[in-house]
């Protein structure tokens, strides 16, 4: 995914979209991943996703 693409795909930090890119997977999975995980309370999400926003 280029750099332009990541800003289109990007909606609050671009974690979603970087993991897509770096698994192959289409990115509305990853979102929908987090979302039910945030939902349903498994593990720490939105934690997770705020650690990965700094590692990327």
């Amino acid at each position: 995914m280029t750099t332009e693409s990541y800003q289109s795909e990007k909606k609050i930090l671009g974690v979603c979209a970087w993991l897509s890119d770096k698994f192959d997977i289409d990115v509305t999975i990853i979102r929908l991943i987090f979302v039910i995980a945030a939902v349903f309370g498994l593990g720490s999400p939105i934690l997770i996703y705020f650690i990965l926003a700094l590692v990327k």
